[in-house]
């Protein structure tokens, strides 16, 4: 499918740090393979020009660019370098995310403010920047990288994390009304237990998982689904392509959960 020729996009967060495929650089892979050029942002620059060579592997059009996603500057000069480098910004994909554990007690100010700006100020910058380049364009799509954990409380004393994406999916809605006239279109896609390498790194840092223990974990972890087994970077991939496209074009402000049933039973 090329649901998205001769359209340029802004993947915020593109980078996979430990390889493979994570929810930013499959999304910036799925709308390259379907046409767009693709800008690929991350803290990492290495890591971005390495999503971006990817692509470019695969034989489509895209660059790389490092920056602080909750830098006003850096996020501005990733939305120029798209107009400069293929003449404007149609789409954009939000897929920030840090975690930091603890709860309202045990959680410190500063990481909370940490959380809370990566998660949720690097949604604010990219969307302040990109939307007036979407409006030169007569329009877009924004597709934001939510939680279920934004909607429901999975277990884990994430109060940071779970607090920011769910102001990110209000954030989302707000947004979207304020727009929908104007023809740019914002949703979010809720992931839920995810086999990413993100998700891996997360639990040997949050978790102490050990590499040997690894599997045994993830097996527990696909148990909690009702599906039996674990989504994947793809699933997000698509469910954004999705949203981003011309087949959603009458759908804004949503929350689309790809979570294999799990938050059907909360």
């Amino acid at each position: 499918m090329k649901r998205f020729s001769d359209k340029t996009a802004l993947v915020i967060g593109a980078g996979t740090a430990g390889g493979g495929w994570g929810n930013g650089k499959a999304i910036a892979a799925q709308f390259a393979r379907e046409g767009a050029k693709v800008v690929c942002f991350d803290l990492d620059a290495t890591l971005a020009e390495e999503a971006a060579q990817t692509i470019r592997d695969e034989g489509f059009d895209a660059v790389g660019i490092g920056g602080n996603a909750t830098s006003s500057e850096d996020v501005k000069a990733a939305v120029d370098r798209a107009v400069s480098e293929y003449g404007g910004l149609d789409l954009l994909a939000n897929n920030v995310g840090i975690v930091v554990p603890g709860d309202v007690v045990s959680l410190s100010e500063e990481d909370f403010d940490k959380v809370f700006a990566v998660n949720l100020k690097s949604c604010f910058l990219s969307m302040k920047h990109a939307i007036p380049e979407m409006l030169k364009r007569g329009g877009g799509a924004i597709v934001n990288v939510s939680s279920i954990s934004s909607i429901r409380y999975l277990g884990k004393n994430y109060v940071g994390y779970y607090s920011s994406k769910a102001a990110m999916n209000h954030m989302t809605r707000v947004t979207a009304a304020e727009y929908a006239a104007r023809q740019v279109r914002v949703n979010a896609v809720l992931p839920g237990l995810m086999d990413t390498p993100m998700a891996r790194a997360s639990a040997q840092r949050n978790w102490g998982a050990t590499p040997e223990k690894m599997e045994e974990l993830w097996k527990e972890r696909a148990e909690r689904v009702p599906m039996q087994w674990l989504g994947d970077a793809w699933d997000i991939a698509r469910a954004a392509a999705f949203l981003a496209s011309d087949e959603a074009r009458f759908i804004t402000g949503q929350t689309l959960t790809v979570d294999g049933g799990m938050t059907l039973g909360c």
